[in-house]
């Protein structure tokens, strides 16, 4: 697998070369049953993951059963990674299917259509534990991530997405150049072990966007912390599936947008 980190000269304030490190960007190709569906600039770490979890957050399969198998295959051009897939789910993704060029901040990117927008999430299970959850524990834990980012250390150009338990100890940590990468290789490897999104959240070194609060609706997780700010859009979806919404995770700060007693204030 190609290294996530490459070194380069640099000249820093007109002063002699010296090297530096920077993260690896590369095109990666999702082609299921050989029908190539998306191209996402990624770190090339984790592509197994990346690609289950965005097979599932996307609504492209049910469940982690409809996946068959999945081979990474690096070429000359960039990494194809080949999933293999149910029939049903095949089915499913020639009704969904987009071409695009994921950039490192796409949001949207490559939807053919209004229609084809997910803005009604289904509720999620509720789950009791949630309502213990408090400024404090979602404040330790993105505190606690920003130790298990070893390639944002050294180059301080990739996001990270954690998954925390209902405590705030962080139990995962991935890492990627775009946002919604990181969360797809996070959830795509619960997913491949079999673990319930149901029993912790998710905190990200990122604004929370429309995408991320739907990719973690999609897949059951009850809470989403991040470190800068929410978008509108992000805050309607959260409310919509009853998922709870931290933003401006700092130290000594939390801004709860969505979720908890509605009787209690937001902030």
């Amino acid at each position: 697998m190609t290294d996530p980190i490459r070194t380069v000269d640099v000249w820093r304030n007109g002063g002699p070369a010296h090297t530096d490190q920077v993260a690896v960007e590369t095109p990666v190709a999702l082609v299921f049953n050989g029908i190539s569906h998306a191209v996402m600039m990624a770190t090339p770490t984790d592509l197994e993951a990346f690609a289950l979890g965005f097979a599932l957050s996307e609504g492209l399969l049910l469940s982690r059963a409809e996946c068959y198998g999945i081979e990474v295959v690096e070429g000359d051009a960039g990494i194809e990674v080949q999933i293999d897939v149910a029939t049903a789910a095949e089915v499913r993704l020639k009704d969904q299917r987009r071409s695009l060029a994921g950039r490192t901040g796409c949001g949207l990117c490559g939807i053919d259509s209004l229609v084809r927008l997910d803005l009604s999430p289904e509720a999620l299970v509720p789950a009791p534990w949630v309502a213990s959850l408090t400024p404090d524990t979602v404040q330790r834990a993105l505190a606690a991530m920003g130790g298990r980012q070893p390639i944002n250390a050294a180059t301080g150009a990739c996001h990270a997405a954690g998954w925390a338990d209902a405590r705030g100890d962080i139990v995962d940590v991935a890492e990627d150049v775009g946002r919604h990468n990181a969360l797809d290789k996070l959830l795509g490897r619960r997913a491949a072990a079999g673990l319930a999104n149901g029993e912790g959240f998710v905190v990200m070194s990122s604004r929370a966007s429309y995408e991320l609060v739907r990719k973690c609706a999609r897949l059951g997780v009850p809470a989403l912390a991040t470190i800068s700010a929410p978008t509108s859009l992000a805050i309607d979806i959260a409310r919509a599936a009853g998922l709870t919404l931290y933003g401006f995770v700092r130290p000594g700060q939390a801004v709860r947008y969505a979720g908890g007693d509605p009787g209690r204030p937001l902030v």
